[in-house]
This record gives C-alpha cells, structure tokens and sequence, in this order.
C-alpha cells in the first residue's frame, strides 16, 4: 500500500508492505553514496536487505551505529554522526537511511537536516510506534536534560519504507509503544481500534496492516494540512503528548514514550472532563481502550505534580505557557493556561502526588 504525503514543495510516499526495503535501490537511483545510520539490535535481515538494495543499484554505502537508547538521542550522538558523515566522504548530493525505530528516525534524521545543511534521507522505521507515528512528517530531533525533543528540525523524508514482518522481532513491549499512538489516532475522532484490540494485542498480521495504513494515512493528512506546525492544525497529533514528555523527563526515560502517550491520553481526557469540555463517559472509553491495549492508564508511583507541571510549562509547543490538545465539542482543540486547580485534579486522577 502506498500513501501519498501531498507537501506545498515536495512530496513523498509512505510505502506499507513485506519485502519493500527492497524498493531502496530505486528510490535512491543515482546517488554516489548513501550513509546507512541504525542500532546493532536491528534485526540483521533488515540491514541486510537494505545494503543488498543498494549493492543492486550500484550505490556505495557505509552502515553507522549509534546508541540503543533514548539516552543516546542527544547532541553528542549527532556530532558523532556528522564527523563520520565527513570522514566518509559523504557529500551533499548523497543521501541517509535512518534505519531503526524512534531513536534512530529522529536522531539521523535531525543529523542529515543539519549536515551540509541538509542531505535527504529515507525513513525505514522497525517498531510500531515509528511505522504510525514517527518516520512521517519530517519532525526530527534530540533531547536535552531540561526536556525531550526540545532541538531539532523539520526535515521531510524523500520516501518512508514500512514492512511490518520486521514486527514480530519485537518484545510486547516495545509493540505495546506502538498501540500508544495508534490509540491517540483512533481517540482523535474516528474510532478505528475500540472493536480490534484483541485482534491488535495479538499481533495479527491482517489487522496490524490495515491499522499501520490507517493510522499512517491520518498522520499524512494533519501533516499535508500544516507541515511546518504554523496553523496549529498538525498540533492536533499532540494529544495526550504534553504530560507524555513531562513523564519521561521526570522518569529518566524509564517509561517509554508509548506508555507515557497512554497514560497522556487518560490525562488529557480527566482534564477536559474537569473542564467541563466531554462527558466523563469519554473518560471511560479513553481508560477502556488504553487499558484494552495492554497499556497503563495511571502514573508510576512517587510523582509529583509540583515536578511535572514545570517540565510541561517548558514543552517546545508551550509558548510558554501550560498548553495543552483537548477534546471538547468541536473536536480535539489547543487549551492554553486551564485553571491550575483542574489541572492538578486531573493528575491526582490518574496518580501523581499533589
């Protein structure tokens, strides 16, 4: 399956299905050389297909490893890259395989919007949560000890490579990170998840490429509408995002950021329900569904409000001010600045310490 992501300048296909890493040769058709940036945990039949595409095409390339974890998603880790980058003679008409899941899409991703300033790159994302969420709409960067993503760029890919066999390599839990955005989706309005979640949790292959297209499809879409994130349209695909952040700062990223996007949605949800903005029936179903998942919908123990509200002030999309992506009547909206009082209610909701 192929989805077209429309751009004012340029656009690109996201492409879902097995064996499409194969596509790499072509898709980088008449490159001198490309840099292959990945983990040593991707699996080897992934990076294998990806230099055999390359080997086909006749393109030279050279494969860079980085850090496995989010702790490696930092400024370090892409002067690193980018000295390599140099020492390999890479150029600015050469291009870069972010081959991996997050971690990777956004740090190589920001590395190759900075490099020479700017070299193209083609996403191939590995887990759920890059193949729904991440590796579309050019959103790429590295934290810092103060927050996450708070440096980066926009940085379109020239294509993105989706095979969703590689899932199965997964443990469940970094597959259940993946069904934290897919929820977010289907909580965005039109409920494509609540009827398949055994289906999902499951891992069956029928089900899990029609939800990736799905989910993939609406990404396109917020991202087509509002690629640089001036109208305010793509911040819709922030929902449950603000206190998703916050918790992985305050966790040392020791909760994951599909869990911390689950346990977001059931806060984004008390909060506008304090708000008086949805019933709290619309609570129920958000607590139902990120439960059904296999996802948390509470805070880790020993939180505290009086932490987290100040990393969330500090968030990149904040101005600010305490911002958040609430439903409401007219759908998923921007609240800047809600009566302190409610927000601290609603983190008492779902477990964190006043």
């Amino acid at each position: 399956m192929e989805i077209h992501v429309e751009l004012a300048e340029r656009g690109y296909d996201i492409v879902i299905g097995t064996g499409v890493v194969d596509r790499l040769g072509s898709v980088l058709a008449g490159r001198r050389r490309v840099a292959i940036v990945t983990q040593a945990t991707i699996p080897a039949a992934v990076v294998d297909s990806s230099r055999a595409a390359l080997d086909d095409a006749g393109i030279t390339h050279e494969t860079f490893l980085m850090g496995d974890g989010e702790d490696d998603k930092t400024l370090a880790t892409v002067e690193d890259l980018c000295r390599r980058f140099t020492q390999s003679g890479l150029l600015r008409g050469d291009a870069v395989v972010a081959l991996g899941g997050g971690v990777v899409g956004d740090t190589a991703g920001f590395a190759s919007a900075v490099y020479h300033r700017g070299v193209d790159v083609v996403q191939i994302p590995t887990t759920l949560l890059a193949m729904v969420d991440s590796a579309i709409g050019g959103k790429t960067g590295v934290n810092l000890p103060e927050g996450k993503n708070l440096v980066g760029a926009f940085h379109q890919p020239i294509a993105v490579l989706a095979d969703p066999a590689v899932l199965t390599t997964l443990s469940d839990r970094e597959y259940r990170c993946g069904l934290g955005e897919i929820a977010k989706y289907a909580l965005m309005g039109d409920d494509f998840v609540s009827l398949r979640t055994a289906e999902l949790v499951a891992r069956d292959a029928d089900v899990l490429g029609e939800v990736i297209a799905r989910s993939a499809a609406i990404k396109a879409k917020y991202v087509a509408a509002d690629e640089l994130e001036r109208t305010g349209t793509r911040a819709v695909l922030n929902y449950g995002h603000t206190l998703a952040h916050a918790l992985e700062t305050a966790t040392g990223h020791a909760l994951l950021h599909g869990e911390a996007v689950a346990i977001g949605l059931v806060f984004a949800a008390q909060l506008a329900a304090t708000l008086e903005r949805i019933d709290h029936h619309v609570v129920e179903h958000h607590e139902f569904l990120v439960s059904a998942l296999g996802l948390p919908t509470s805070a880790p123990s020993g939180l505290r409000a009086d932490d987290l509200i100040p990393i969330m002030a500090r968030d990149k999309k904040s101005g600010g001010r305490l911002t958040f992506m609430l439903a409401g009547a007219r759908g998923i909206e921007r609240v800047d600045d809600p009566d302190p009082a409610a927000v601290r209610k609603a983190l008492a909701a779902i477990g964190v310490e006043g």
